[in-house]
């Protein structure tokens, strides 16, 4: 049912310390044949951690909020995709509506001929936006929603220029990696193919820096105007920091006086995520565009670009302007979506809510001193350990334990997103995890 917990979650059970025979074997074989950027990326982790991670485990299935590795461990999913697997892991309403719309139509026209279950979408996406008219652009990732956005604010203002902000994360591909403030090294490359008109700014922990940063954006603006402001509700792969209160609404004022539309990256934090379907218009924000990902298609890849009347009339051009791609708006994942908007609407946006809350306070109890701080929104929380060497070493103590979780920041914060149907019980003996883990790294 929507808005309920998985009946099939159970707490961990490792057979073989990850990794194991089976995934050492299937993980030399993806070194060494997908791209080297990924086994570098294991190889910098572990030197700064000081320990060998040359293979990380392999997944072969998963149910509800569990994961199973090759090596038939049983791991609790606090990961669940980076956050897209809202519904879990197996069967789900979304799964079963997709499942039943590949026996119907697979695959579309696109924009061409579109199936009517995207029409059905279209109308529950529009209807999101708090003012008539709204209009939607259909991608695969959430990058691409970004990319729809930037090109989107582009046409609306005839200007080029972003502000965004430092730690952000977009997505990396070449319009929202101009606007990229996670790591430079992720732009670098590619700087000479990328929007030089980015201004970064830092992103506010409190609400005396959440003014001044205001001011700051109020006068960038003034000096030099630009297309939009691109702002993510909780700065999520850097580091889980939710906006302080008022700050968004603060942000739309200030850039509209100045003729800068706002572009609210709820890749993460919307879809219940955050505990409410789109956080930016809890917080006082009216986007003039809003970006939906991740747990829209509940774990199949989908993602929206929800703009205005007016801004989304930019493209309506005399000559052909699209943004459109073969696979956008494909009947399986639109079928998906909706039922996935019927569990978030169902009640899982307010159980994300008191069980996140829940969870922050359990974690603040058995942590202590442990750790610089736990903080987050719903079920997108973070744990702020005192250094990337700490994080990445607890994370592989914790998969030892059972649990997957990623990384933030720069490494230093645990980045906790579990499926929002987890069991309650199940998700709430990771914080004595945390600890016991915590305790012997010291």
């Amino acid at each position: 049912m929507a808005g309920t917990a998985s009946a099939t979650d159970e707490p961990p059970l490792v057979i073989a310390p990850p990794p194991g025979p089976r995934s050492r074997e299937v993980g030399a074989r993806l070194a060494a044949l997908e791209c080297p950027a990924f086994e570098e990326r294991r190889k910098a982790r572990s030197a700064v951690a000081g320990a060998d991670d040359a293979h990380g485990i392999v997944l072969a299935r998963g149910r509800g909020s569990n994961l199973f590795d090759v090596d038939d461990n049983r791991y609790v999913d606090l990961a669940a995709g980076f956050g897209a697997a809202i519904l879990g892991h197996g069967p789900s309403a979304a799964h079963d509506a997709a499942r039943a719309q590949l026996d119907v139509l697979a695959q579309g026209l696109g924009d061409l001929y579109a199936s009517d279950v995207k029409a059905r979408l279209l109308e529950r996406l529009a209807a999101i936006y708090p003012a008539p008219g709204a209009r939607v652009l259909f991608g695969q990732s959430g990058a691409d929603a970004l990319t729809a956005a930037i090109k989107t604010v582009t046409l609306a203002t005839g200007r080029s220029g972003l502000i965004a902000f430092d730690g952000a994360y977009h997505g990396l591909s070449y319009a929202p990696l101009a606007a990229c403030g996670l790591k430079e090294s992720f732009r670098a490359p590619f700087a000479e193919q990328l929007n030089r008109d980015v201004t970064f700014v830092p992103y506010p922990r409190d609400a005396a820096q959440a003014a001044a940063i205001v001011e700051r954006i109020g006068a960038l603006l003034d000096e030099a105007p630009k297309a939009a402001v691109l702002v993510e509700p909780v700065l999520g792969r850097g580091g889980v920091v939710p906006a302080p209160a008022g700050f968004l609404a603060a942000l739309g004022e200030v850039a509209r006086r100045s003729g800068a539309l706002v572009i609210a990256d709820e890749i993460w934090t919307g879809c219940g995520r955050s505990g409410a379907l789109v956080r930016s218009l809890d917080e006082g924000l009216v986007p003039d565009v809003i970006c939906l990902g991740k747990g829209l298609g509940a774990s199949l890849p989908i993602s929206a670009c929800i703009g205005s009347a007016e801004v989304m009339g930019a493209w309506a051009r005399g000559g052909e302007v699209v943004h459109t791609s073969t696979h956008a708006g494909a009947p399986l994942a639109c079928a998906a979506a909706l039922a996935a908007l019927d569990a978030v609407d169902g009640g899982l946006a307010r159980r994300a809510a008191a069980l996140g809350a829940q969870l922050v306070h359990a974690l603040k109890a058995a942590l202590g001193g442990l750790a610089v701080e736990v903080r987050g929104l719903g079920l997108l929380v973070g744990v702020e350990l005192h250094s990337p060497a700490a994080g990445i070493s607890a994370c592989r103590a914790l998969l030892a334990r059972g649990y997957v979780v990623t990384l933030g920041g720069r490494g230093e914060v645990l980045v906790i997103t579990p499926p929002l149907t987890i069991d309650e019980g199940v998700l709430m003996g990771f914080p004595s995890a945390l600890a016991a883990v915590l305790v012997e790294a010291t």
